[in-house]
Order: structure tokens, then C-alpha cells, then sequence
């Protein structure tokens, strides 16, 4: 629904736009993307899982999720795959049930506010925390 819903808070770009961003961003940076959407908790839960041993970092919008999920919040414990939580709306200026997350406790950061800007720079960010690390990984410094 995104590009749909509430254009006041979460703007007009849709779901694809922010994907094809992110996929040029990602390309830009040589590192090769994956991309998971579904409004299904279980389905969160398992790609997270499945994300162990396949991908070096998760950039995460768990959405409302982010707010009540103890599930996906266990789920990037276990796997302890650096991740960075990313929001479209600042959800500390927003409803007080919003400014809780589950996620941010486990998460290397959280970026929130800039719209679909906020992938962009989640991306970055994950990016140069993986780079830092300098965990073994597919990702080029050039």
C-alpha cells in the first residue's frame, strides 16, 4: 500500500520505486541485494532465519512490527546478522505507541524520518559498518 496510504506520513513513492533505489544504490556499491516484502509475520520471521549463512547484513522495516514483534525481534538475535531498522515517518514524532521498537535494542542503528531517503542511508550505513568490521564478505572497497 505504500505510494497509497497515508501519503501525509509515508509520501507517494511506492514499494518498486524504493526497491529500484535501492537496487541501483546497491549495485553502485557493488554488493548484491535481496529483497524480501510481506505483511505476514511468520513469513518475516523465516526469511530472517533463512538469512543465516546467505547474506552479511539485514536492512530491516519491520513496519508495526517493529512496535509488538517478539518473534522478529528474536529471530535477528539468533542469527546476529548486523542489521540496521529504517522507518519512512520519524516514529518519535508520531502516535507514543510508535516510539517503542523491539528492534532497535538488537539493531547497529536506526534511521527514521527521511522518507525513502531512510533506505538509502540504512543501506549506506550497513554498508560501512560491514566494511568496518571487516568480516569476510563480497563487498568491494573500491
Amino acid at each position: 500500500m505504500l505510494g497509497i496510504r497515508e501519503p501525509g506520513i509515508y509520501g507517494s513513492v511506492t514499494l518498486e520505486a524504493i526497491n529500484r533505489l535501492l537496487s541501483e544504490k546497491a549495485e553502485a556499491l557493488g554488493i548484491v541485494l535481496s529483497i524480501t516484502q510481506s505483511n505476514h509475520e511468520g513469513v518475516l520471521v523465516e526469511a530472517i532465519q533463512s538469512a543465516l549463512g546467505k547474506h552479511q547484513g539485514i536492512l530491516i522495516n519491520a513496519g508495526a512490527y517493529t512496535h509488538t514483534s517478539v518473534a522478529i525481534r528474536d529471530a535477528l538475535s539468533a542469527v546476529k546478522i548486523p542489521t540496521v531498522e529504517v522507518h519512512l515517518s520519524n516514529i518519535y514524532q508520531r502516535e507514543s505507541f510508535r516510539h517503542h521498537s523491539y528492534i532497535a535494542p538488537i539493531a547497529v542503528g536506526q534511521i527514521s524520518g527521511f522518507g525513502a531517503d531512510s533506505y538509502l542511508l540504512g543501506l549506506e550505513a550497513l554498508y560501512n559498518h560491514l566494511r568496518h568490521q571487516k568480516q569476510p564478505s563480497s563487498f568491494s572497497d573500491e
